[in-house]
């Protein structure tokens, strides 16, 4: 390989099947969810992990009932606590002896007001979003390449487009980052394993009911007056999105391929390349608005006429 070509080396395919082991964060509902049983229906071996437990124990319940002919085995972890994730990884090695997909899925939306709120929705977001993303590539990817397996990280296409909320849009342009230059250097070494990243639009989730899991020791999450005022839209475009069944399949197919991106959808292709090209030319952050939700002129009419309200 040439310097400079822009060609790196590939790896083999990978067969998804019985006898390995996947981890995924986030699993109590939502992709994480959906993952799992997609994986499971694969006749592979699933952890679920998440900080909600009795959904947590819902949904491995679940998992376990579709009849797969791996385990299916449920652990209460916070992402946000590197010792909590070194702990998941350690168990997972002990009981399986080997982890072949590794998804750090968990994510939230955050809610509270970047600018003027408690400094705790950013501690939070980047807590759980990349933090949680962090954690999990360092205390599994050692184990990735023993096995020769595949890691999944979930952004978003906010890492491609900003415009839906700072905290987030700031945490997923940030694993966007990681994932890319992690690929990068996974190949120029040779390293044996896959590396993708998920950057999905809109998706039937509870992902906007994410403070349902803030977490105590951060205090209370005050939200913006922007963020109560946009949630009823942003529950409508979410429930008009993508299933998480559909998000599973397409990272299943990514990681046999070993594919880096995964997309959901063209409309945000577009936009992000609108972006980019606006950048290109030197142009002012662009006023589109995301699929789905009002026009920008819209949407500024909405908060004009709240906060006159």
């Amino acid at each position: 390989m040439s310097p400079g070509s822009g060609r790196l080396r590939e790896t083999r395919p990978m067969q998804l099947g019985h006898g390995q082991t996947a981890v995924v964060t986030g699993a109590a509902s939502g992709i994480g969810l959906a993952l799992t049983q997609r994986f499971a229906a694969a006749g592979m071996n699933v952890v679920l992990a998440d900080v909600e437990t009795g959904a947590l124990e819902r949904a491995a319940a679940e998992v376990g009932a579709a009849g797969g002919s791996g385990d299916v085995v449920a652990r209460v972890v916070d992402v946000r606590h590197a010792g909590e994730v070194d702990a998941l990884a350690a168990a997972v090695i002990e009981r399986f002896g080997a982890v072949h997909v590794m998804c750090n899925n968990a994510g939230v939306a955050g809610g509270g007001d970047a600018w003027f709120g408690p400094i705790n929705t950013w501690e939070w977001t980047i807590g759980v979003n990349l933090y949680g993303v962090i954690h999990g590539v360092r205390a599994f990817l050692p184990h990735l390449l023993a096995s020769g397996g595949h890691l999944v990280n979930t952004a978003s296409m906010a890492g491609l487009y900003p415009g839906l909320s700072p905290t987030y849009d700031a945490t997923k342009h940030a694993v966007v980052a990681l994932t890319e230059n992690l690929f990068r250097q996974m190949q120029m070494i040779g390293a044996p394993i896959g590396v993708s990243c998920l950057c999905p639009g809109w998706v039937r989730t509870k992902i906007f009911e994410a403070e349902r899991n803030f977490p105590e020791d951060l205090g209370a999450l005050e939200h913006s007056p922007t963020f109560e005022m946009m949630r009823p839209v942003v529950e409508r475009v979410i429930a008009e999105g993508v299933t998480p069944a559909a998000v599973a399949d397409l990272v299943a197919d990514a990681i046999e391929a070993r594919r880096f991106w995964v997309f959901t959808g063209q409309e945000w292709l577009d936009l992000a390349m609108r972006r980019w090209t606006s950048i290109a030319d030197g142009l002012d952050p662009l006023p589109d608005s995301a699929p789905g939700m009002p026009s920008a002129d819209e949407i500024v009419a909405m908060i004009t006429g709240s906060t006159s309200n």
